[in-house]
Order: C-alpha cells, then structure tokens, then sequence
C-alpha cells in the first residue's frame, strides 16, 4: 500500500543575485559593482513519502542547504512548486531561526510560536527542551553570546522535542562536544523511528546518510543527479566525486 506524499517539489528554479566587487581601470580609479546571477537550483523535482527519511548529498555549491531553505519557505522559487500537503514542518540549521537579541529562553518561545505551537504547548515542553539543550545559565543570556556550538544545542533541542509532521536538518549533527553529538544522535533516530515522520537530511558524512536514511538524492550544480536507494545513488556519487 504507497503511503501518503507529505513533500512534492516540481520543476523547482532558484535564482540569486550576488554583487561582486570588481574594480575598473580608467583615467581614474574607480570601484563598481556588477550584478550576477547564480543559478543554485535547476529544474528541480521530487517527491517524499510520509516516514522517509531522505538524504540530500552532492559538493559544495551543489545546492543542497538552498534546498532545504525553499522547503522550509525560507526561499521564494523563481519557477516550479513546492507542496507540504498540510504538513507541519521545520529547519535545523545553524544561523537560521533566532532572534540574536533575546534570550535563549524567549527563543524558545519565539520558536515554537513560528513552528505553529501555542504558549501552553510550548510552555509544557519548556524544561524537556532546556534539558536536552544542557547549555546552563546561558539560558537566560543574549543567544548573540553563544558559541555555534550552544546555538546549534538549543536549535536541536527545539525542533527534536518540538515535534512536527517534516524535519529538515543541515549539517548540524556533526556541531557540539562529543556528548552532545552522541545525544542529538540517538534522539534523531528515535525521531525517524516513527513511521509517520518525514525527515530531510543534509550532510557530508556519507556514514550518517548510509545509517539513518533510506532514499538519497544527489544534486549537482543545481540539477538532480539521481535519487534512489543509498546503496545504489551513494557509490555512484563516490565514483563521480573521484573523477570530479
């Protein structure tokens, strides 16, 4: 029996405009600044099951974190569709999500309130999440005076005990001490335990794609490579990136 679709992405074109500095000689010296375009994703489609858990791999620039970003509609498309089919959703990433002024406490809130929660919802998970978090009396500090380490921590323990239908997760269970990672580790396979969730990895660690994902997909300069099984798209890439 196929399960329901909780992601559906179609023909998907994103586009930015970068300035570069560039400098041009003249009679005088002068400074301009020249407008150009990145194509950082191109003509992307797919869809996601309910329960999948799927692995977004490929080099840097491939367009990987871009991915994750217009899922997360943090990024408008230039062109093509994204759907969530009424699903809950949110993003573990690192810079993404916190207000650097307030607190890491008010952060929670603030958090949870965006991830669609109420007051009491969060205020009943509140002491689970400073637990997991175990980032102490800063706490009640500024999140502008955490290390990366501690935001990622606090942004971990948000979206893993704030439970919603889609977790996308970019590169942030390799931040942290040891511990922590050995933690945030087994929490998001208790997560992806459950049948019902759909979780969109990115990661460069082949190893942590190979043990918690069950479909991959490999993009390359904006475009979709392949997608399937790990054991089958995972050697491909390896061979591509040896000759690449």
């Amino acid at each position: 029996m196929k399960k329901n679709i909780t992601v559906t992405v179609k023909n998907l074109h994103i586009t930015y405009k970068s300035l570069k500095k560039t400098s041009i000689r003249a009679s005088w010296k002068q400074i301009g600044h020249k407008a150009e375009l990145f194509h950082a994703l191109k003509g992307v489609s797919f869809e996601i099951e309910e329960g999948k858990i799927l692995g977004i791999i490929g080099k840097n620039g491939s367009g990987k974190s871009t991915m994750l970003k217009a899922i997360a509609g943090i990024f408008s498309p230039d062109k093509g569709s994204i759907d969530l089919h009424g699903n809950s959703i949110s993003l573990l990433s690192i810079g993404v999500g916190f207000n650097r002024k307030l607190t890491g406490k008010e952060n929670i809130y603030l958090s949870g309130m965006l991830l669609g929660f109420s007051e009491e919802e969060i205020k009943r998970k509140e002491k689970e999440i400073i637990k997991f978090a175990d980032i102490g009396d800063f706490i009640n500090k500024p999140v502008k005076t955490y290390s990366s380490g501690m935001y990622s921590k606090l942004a971990f323990a948000i979206t893993a005990i704030l439970e919603t239908d889609i977790m996308l997760i970019d590169e942030v269970l390799s931040v942290g001490d040891v511990k922590f990672k050995e933690k945030s580790y087994n929490k998001m396979k208790e997560l992806i335990s459950d049948e019902h969730r759909t979780v969109i990895i990115v990661s460069h660690s082949l190893g942590t794609i190979k043990e918690l994902c069950n479909e991959v997909l490999w993009l390359n300069d904006g475009k979709v490579m392949m997608i399937g099984k790990p054991e089958d798209v995972i050697p491909k890439y390896e061979e591509f990136m040896r000759q690449n």
